[in-house]
């Protein structure tokens, strides 16, 4: 592990695998304190449109403005980005191009989801936002052939020393990330 945040939390010792697949909004395995929503996404001749976000509604109403930062990352095929962690940011993401396969593993010991890994498959065919509390270890591989991008909002500014990193193939997480074949 890497960062002051992410040495701070036990990894569990989960078995290989994906964990449970979310396919709505309201799963009981969700976990605990991750919220999904859809979004609305207008389409027409010309493309589509999406909004992101209102600051003063929904996932983002506790956004402070003050430290609020918006950002956007652009994906290549078969990228993957895992694993960050935070100890005090709350991140909102929204995939407005693209597939993404979202990996969520609760790194929080107090939690009653601790240990949970929870596989989303989020964009183009499935537009929902999701909010990603502290403590939540979070990362991605885009799916597809296209590139995919991810906008995400933060409740704080980007600090290093609140951010940790886990590799993608870390022993203990054990996250499969081939091809499910299913």
């Amino acid at each position: 592990m890497a960062g002051a945040a992410a040495a701070e939390f036990a990894l569990p010792f989960c078995s290989r695998g994906i964990g449970d697949v979310i396919l709505s909004i309201d799963s009981p395995k969700r976990i605990h304190d991750v919220r999904i929503q859809p979004f609305a996404l207008w389409p027409d001749d010309r493309g589509y449109f999406l909004e992101v976000a209102r600051l003063s509604q929904s996932f983002a109403a506790n956004f402070p403005a003050h430290s609020t930062q918006i950002s956007a990352a652009l994906n290549y095929p078969g990228t993957i980005k895992a694993f960050h962690i935070h100890r005090e940011q709350t991140d909102l993401w929204t995939p407005v191009m693209g597939m993404f396969q979202v990996v969520l593993v609760d790194l929080r010991e107090d939690s009653p989801t601790f240990g949970a890994r929870n596989t989303l498959y989020v964009g183009a065919l499935r537009p929902w936002q999701i909010l990603i509390p502290p403590g939540v270890a979070h990362g991605y591989k885009v799916l597809g052939t296209e590139p995919a991008m991810l906008v995400y909002l933060t409740d704080r500014f980007y600090n290093p020393s609140d951010e940790g990193r886990i590799p993608y193939n870390d022993e203990k997480l054990s996250y499969d990330w081939e091809l499910q074949h299913k």
